[in-house]
This record gives structure tokens, C-alpha cells and sequence, in this order.
């Protein structure tokens, strides 16, 4: 679904080659201009295409296809430029209008193969337009939270429940997006925790026990990470809980391993005389009864009213003129969030300043029916909401979106790094009112929003 983004920029780079101050060859000025219509006829119809494509696999090869077209032109106009300099120029006017004129005839070839693969040109409505990484961290305003109260006084009873000396294991199942790590934040910021020393570990699918081991004794004290010695991280993890009252938050833990398990649960038990509590979130139960000292809490899903309630915020619904003719529309795509808290985020945010005909194209589309045909009942919600998000972003936000693929899963993200590394790939969108920097802080406000970024501790 990248492909509305990525024409955009090769229209871009065209435009800008052609009135750039590289003189360019006669027959090649004119086939980058052919070029540059073609693509935008092509443009006309992607935005049919690319919501056909979650359910039509001939769509989705033609995407492919264009996709990999524009790759090329890309970087064959890349290449141009590169090779502009004195005798490569010379050469490029001999080569450069041969290979165009291939990628022409096969760029065209792909326009006319729309009809073959039944992708429409767009009727442009207001559907249409859009105006205008997962690390975690625990600190946050409980006033942001909506729901889950019931919950951590559940949670704060079982803790309060264990013995006054030793180490509690406490975890916190159930499927992503469901609000196991809000419920962790809640627990974490609670006032009876007020006298403890607390530590948020961010664990994710790749386990290492010597980085939770060093993150701990860096919440703890001043220190800079030990070495890569377990025994000596045990010592220092030993010394530092002595006698202490700890609280540790152990979020997306995803390791398996029984025996992997087991020595965590050991470098957990340290320090004479300590008070350690530990709340571990996990997606897998089995996980779950096997790290823990307790029973597992289940984390079942929100109700229809506390989905319909965060919407609502994150709409900004009650600023709306026109609410009461939305609140039908609105509660039944609460409903169709299935008690997951991200996904109602996800599209309270994205439905905030949109018309009635977009919150009704929301409710009615496809994509609810085909995530719950692919995935279990259990995890479509969640799929399905921020497909729908994604499919609404603007284009260069995407293709934004889509370039942290490249950071591995819990990566920490510096937002500065990010954005020149956003500018430098022309991917933010000029504009003759603010700066490329300030719109690129404007793009990770936006996806924080939606929930496709989340802020770091670190």
C-alpha cells in the first residue's frame, strides 16, 4: 500500500530533473515528460487499487508491478545525476534515452494492464481525502488513561496479598493491544508505590537476561552497565536489593524457554531482607504460569462503553457540531473494536475532524469482515482498526511510517536522527509555511497519536 506514496515522490524526482540545471538530452526531456503523464493517469487510480488489493490479489500484483517500476525510475534518474560530471554526461545523453524509452514502453504497459487487473479510476469525495516504535515507558498521567481502574485495584490486592519479605511475580496476560501495558503504568504510578524504588524493563521478542540485568542496576543506582559477566550482574543486582522495597516492570516478555524463564525468576530473588514486586506482561499465557510466584491475571477486554469512551477523546468528539447524528455511527465502531484499547486509539484519533461520510465509510468497510476471515477473533480488532488507520494516512506519512521498518522491533529511535534521515530521503512534503524539520515533528506527533510510535523512556 506504499505504492500512493512512493508515485508521488518519482513524480516529484521527474518534475525535478526536468527543470533542474542538468541539460538534458532532447528525446530524453520529452520521454521523462510522457513519463511523468503517465504516472500521474496512474495516480488517478490508486487509491481504488490499493483498497482492492487487501482482497484482490490481481490488484495486489499490479501494485507490485507499478511499485517496482517506479523503483527503477528512480534509480535511473539517481543514476543520471550521479553521472552528470564531465566525460559520464557525454556518455549518459548516448545511454540514458534507450533505457528510458524501455522503462516507458514498460510503465505503460502497467497502465493499460488497470483494466485487466479491474482497478478504477478514483471518484474523488471526501472519503478520499485526508486533511491535514514500540519501546515502552512507565511513566504517563493516569488522567490519560481511560478504563482499567477495576482492574489495578484487582492487580494492587493480589500484590498486597503476598508475603512481606521475598520476590512476587505478578503477570498480566492477553493479546496485544488489549491495554496490558496501560494497566502496568497504572499499577506503576499508584500512590502505594510512593516509598519504593521502581524500574521499568521494556523485555520484547529478543531476550537477553544480561541487558535486563544492567538496565536494572542503571534504574538503580548511577552506575554504567557491569559486563557481560551474568555472574557479576547477579552480585551488584544482590547488593542493590538489599533491604530494599522494589517495584519491576517486566513489559512484553516473550521468551519461551522454560530454563531461560527460570533464570530470570532467580535473578530476580535477590537481597536479604528485600521487598521485591514484579509485574511481568506477556501475550502468552503459558509464559505467563510459567514466570510466575502467583496465578496469571487474565486481562479481559474493555466494554463497548469504555471503547466508545476513548474514541470519543481521541476524536475529540464533544467539540463536534454535528455529534448526535455521529454517537450511532461512532458506538458501532466501538463495538466492532472488540474491547481492544489500540484499536479504539488508533481510529478516535484518525476519525478526529473527519465528516459523517468518512465515520460511515469507517463503520461499513471491508476490511472489518476480511481481518475477522484471515486472523482469530481474538486479534482482528486490532489488525483491522489500524489497516483502516494506515489506509487514511497521507501518502508522504506512509512512506515515513513504512521507513521504520528498517529499526528492528524495541528499537529507540532518536526523533531528531529520524527526521533528518526522513528529509535527506524526500520524504517530508515541502510547504511554504513551515520548515522541513517542523513538519517533520508534526509526522511523529501524528503517528504517537495513532499509536504507530510510542515515546520511549530512554
Amino acid at each position: 500500500m506504499l505504492a500512493s506514496a512512493v508515485i508521488k515522490l518519482v513524480i516529484g524526482q521527474i518534475h525535478s530533473t526536468i527543470g533542474g540545471e542538468i541539460k538534458l538530452h532532447k528525446n530524453m526531456k520529452k520521454d521523462l515528460e510522457n513519463m511523468k503523464m503517465t504516472l500521474e493517469s496512474v495516480e488517478a487510480v490508486l487509491s481504488d487499487a490499493e483498497r482492492r488489493s487487501v482482497m484482490d490479489q490481481s490488484a495486489l500484483l499490479w501494485l507490485e508491478r507499478l511499485k517496482d517500476a517506479m523503483y527503477d525510475i528512480s534509480c535511473m534518474l539517481d543514476d543520471f545525476e550521479a553521472e552528470t560530471a564531465l566525460l559520464a554526461a557525454t556518455m549518459n545523453k548516448i545511454k540514458m534515452p534507450r533505457k528510458m524509452k524501455e522503462i516507458q514502453k514498460r510503465l505503460q504497459k502497467i497502465a493499460d494492464d488497470r483494466n485487466n487487473y479491474r482497478v478504477l479510476p478514483e471518484i474523488r469525495s471526501e472519503q478520499k481525502q485526508v486533511p491535514d516504535i514500540r519501546e515502552t515507558a512507565g511513566n504517563v498521567e493516569e488522567t490519560e488513561i481511560i478504563g482499567r481502574t477495576h482492574e489495578k485495584l484487582e492487580i494492587l490486592a493480589r500484590i498486597s496479598d503476598s508475603t512481606t519479605q521475598g520476590t512476587t511475580i505478578l503477570p498480566i496476560c492477553g493479546i496485544g493491544g488489549i491495554g496490558k501495558t496501560t494497566l502496568a503504568r497504572l499499577v506503576f504510578n499508584d500512590s502505594e508505590f510512593k516509598q519504593y524504588s521502581k524500574m521499568w524493563v521494556y523485555v520484547s521478542q529478543k531476550f537477553e537476561m544480561k541487558k535486563i540485568g544492567n538496565i536494572l542496576i542503571s534504574q538503580l543506582s548511577s552506575e554504567s552497565p557491569i559486563s557481560d559477566d551474568l555472574h557479576s550482574i547477579q552480585t551488584r543486582l544482590q547488593d542493590l536489593f538489599t533491604g530494599r522495597r522494589i517495584l519491576i516492570i517486566l513489559d512484553d516478555l516473550w521468551e519461551k524457554n522454560p530454563s531461560r524463564l527460570q533464570e530470570l525468576k532467580a535473578m530476580l530473588k535477590q537481597g536479604e531482607g528485600s521487598k521485591v514486586l514484579v509485574v511481568v506482561t506477556t501475550r502468552e499465557k503459558s509464559i505467563a504460569q510459567e514466570i510466575g510466584s502467583v496465578d496469571p491475571f487474565e486481562l479481559p477486554p474493555l466494554s463497548d462503553q469504555m471503547c466508545w469512551d476513548i474514541l470519543k477523546v481521541k476524536s475529540k468528539f464533544e467539540t463536534r457540531q454535528d455529534k448526535e447524528r455521529l454517537e450511532p455511527i461512532g458506538k458501532e465502531i466501538a463495538r466492532k473494536c472488540g474491547g481492544v484499547a489500540l484499536a479504539a486509539q488508533s481510529l478516535g484519533h484518525m476519525l478526529k475532524s473527519k465528516t459523517y461520510d468518512v465515520w460511515d465509510s469507517i463503520r461499513s468497510n471491508h476490511i472489518w469482515n476480511l481481518s475477522a476471515s484471515k486472523e482469530t477473533s481474538s486479534t482482528h480488532e486490532v489488525l483491522a482498526s489500524l489497516l483502516l488507520s494506515y489506509n487514511f494516512m497521507p501518502p508522504h506519512l506512509k512512506l515515513c511510517f513504512a521507513y521504520c521498518a528498517v529499526f528492528p522491533k524495541g528499537h529507540t529511535m532518536i526523533s531528531a536522527n529520524l527526521i533528518h534521515q526522513w528529509i535527506a530521503l524526500g520524504f517530508v512534503e515541502p510547504s511554504s509555511t513551515f520548515s522541513t524539520l517542523q513538519l517533520g515533528e508534526s509526522y511523529i506527533m501524528k503517528l504517537l497519536e495513532m499509536s504507530f510510535l510510542q515515546h520511549s523512556k530512554y
